[in-house]
């Protein structure tokens, strides 16, 4: 594929018509050659990063205090639920690190810039979820045969307290969760946490009236299988990016029959979409023009759609004139 087909975010859109020069395009008042490689800094992106940062130091002072209590009641539901409280501010730090990492400008061998370590950080965070909850797991499957005896004022206080702690920082967290998809995550993160504390709080009463401690460990299980689905979705979606595969938002099948209905185009091939990190997706394609088309006039008019009807932030589109040597057989990566 040509240079222009895998060009970095920011990079101009480009004719590269076989036997002509290539050159950057502009239509209707805006240049392509000048796009940033990340979000300019605004009040909205100010205030969400605030709340993220808030809300972090809520949930990780509470887990830690979890993690005590659980070890001081004897019940692994509340360390279980400090489990899913640490995936929580695992999401959050992974946000402010990202919101924080994405800023940095491309240099000239990380052309594409940082938009990557957000994904390496989430395959990370999913791995060690995955830990976590296989040890909450293979400890509560050792107390069914044996459960412990349990201090249920004590459990029942803590996960009263963790649950005003999740609504605390669901309040601060409401009104940023639609800005952006990190703080969008971690706001299902957080709502996912308060129906733990809920699981627990039901767990202390039920074990106060019944005296039955298996109830405990069976509430953990059932944290851990918050956490496990919270931890697949992070490591899915991070493997979805590293492979390259097309943005769920994105029908490529729908993407390919708009590209074609455009006067003059007669050949799509070497279609390419991908995500360069949350809510940042491109795509670069080879189209083969009529003879006589226009190859400028088609070009703004892929862009003109594409821009319109698709959720894809960066385009780069090879032309290649009907007839030619590589029309239609370019080989495609």
């Amino acid at each position: 594929m040509s240079e222009s087909a895998h060009a970095p975010e920011g990079s101009p859109v480009r004719i590269d018509p076989v036997g002509a020069a290539s050159e950057s395009h502009h239509h209707a008042g805006k240049d392509h050659c000048c796009h940033d490689h990340g979000p300019l800094p605004d009040a909205a992106d100010d205030r969400a990063r605030r709340r993220l940062a808030i809300t972090l130091v809520l949930i990780a002072l509470f887990m830690v205090a979890e993690f005590v209590g659980g070890w001081w009641t004897g019940s692994l539901a509340l360390i279980a639920d400090a489990g899913h409280m640490l995936s929580d501010a695992a999401a959050l730090a992974m946000s402010l690190f990202a919101a924080w990492i994405v800023r940095r400008s491309p240099t000239e061998q990380r052309t594409f810039g940082y938009h990557r370590a957000e994904v390496l950080v989430a395959l990370a965070n999913g791995a060690t979820l995955f830990a976590v909850a296989g040890g909450i797991s293979f400890e509560a499957w050792e107390r069914f045969s044996a459960p412990p005896s349990l201090n249920t004022t004590g459990m029942l206080v803590i996960a009263v307290l963790g649950l005003v702690v999740n609504l605390l920082a669901l309040g601060t967290l409401h009104g940023s969760h639609t800005h952006d998809m990190n703080t969008r995550g971690a706001w299902l993160h957080v709502i996912g946490d308060t129906l733990g504390s809920v699981a627990v709080i039901a767990a202390a009463i039920l074990i106060g009236m019944t005296g039955q401690n298996w109830i405990d460990p069976a509430v953990s299980v059932a944290v851990s299988l918050l956490v496990l689905f919270s931890a697949w979705r992070l490591v899915r979606d991070a493997l979805h990016v590293l492979m390259e595969y097309a943005p769920s938002e994105v029908e490529v099948a729908a993407l390919r029959r708009a590209i074609l209905s455009e006067p003059g185009i007669i050949d799509l091939h070497c279609l390419h979409v991908w995500t360069l990190g949350s809510g940042k997706h491109a795509l670069s394609a080879h189209v083969v023009v009529e003879s006589g088309t226009d190859s400028m006039a088609s070009l703004a008019a892929l862009q003109k759609r594409i821009e319109h009807d698709f959720p894809i932030g960066h385009v780069t589109i090879q032309i290649e004139p009907e007839g030619s040597a590589c029309g239609g057989h370019a080989p495609c990566i």
